[in-house]
């Protein structure tokens, strides 16, 4: 487990599908994503055993308390489908539209990141947002990552649209200066 000042990043459990679907199914968060909203409980289980439970993958909780608000994960190397070596990473995540504006996933990005610099001794992560996300973009800005390109249009099978993908960056260089400089 993972702890910020206001969060716990916990592994996710089947059980947690209860408290999950309310925010999972809200059509504003999903396909921004990049996948559908979800359709029930049981779909949200499914998805938790068959995505969520994956390595470096966290429920993004309130210090203290139980219920998920959202995910952050982690996925390293070759599994990210960037084309990234094994020392780097990319991160993805959601909150749920009542945890909007609270600062709560830069929160959580930044716990992510020290954990992938310092733990797991990464030399670089990347972020990515589809056009049109502003929201997601000035998270992955707060967090002190760059604009490095953007991805040529392409669809994107879980919600069968076309996107564009912008990807942002930052080196473990990078981040151990905004690191000292926030201290």
């Amino acid at each position: 487990m993972l702890t910020t000042r206001r969060l716990d990043l916990r592994p996710w459990q089947p059980e947690d599908a209860e408290a999950l679907y309310p925010l999972a199914k809200d059509p504003r968060i999903g396909p921004i994503c990049g996948w559908m909203p979800h359709t029930s409980v049981d779909n949200s289980r499914q998805i938790i055993r068959d995505v969520l439970m994956a390595d470096e993958t966290y429920a993004v909780t309130f210090k203290g308390k139980s219920d998920p608000i959202g995910s952050i994960g982690l996925v390293i190397g070759a599994k990210s489908g960037l084309g990234l070596t094994p020392t780097e990473g990319e991160i993805g995540y959601w909150i749920g539209v009542p945890y909007w504006g609270q600062g709560l996933i830069p929160e959580a990005m930044r716990e992510l990141m020290r954990h992938g610099f310092e733990d797991l001794g990464l030399d670089g992560i990347y972020c990515g947002y589809f056009d049109g996300n502003e929201q997601s973009h000035r998270v992955q800005q707060k967090c002190g990552m760059h604009y490095l390109r953007t991805l040529d249009e392409k669809v994107y099978p879980l919600i069968n649209q076309s996107k564009v993908q912008h990807v942002m960056y930052i080196s473990k260089a990078e981040w151990e200066t905004l690191a000292r400089n926030t201290q």
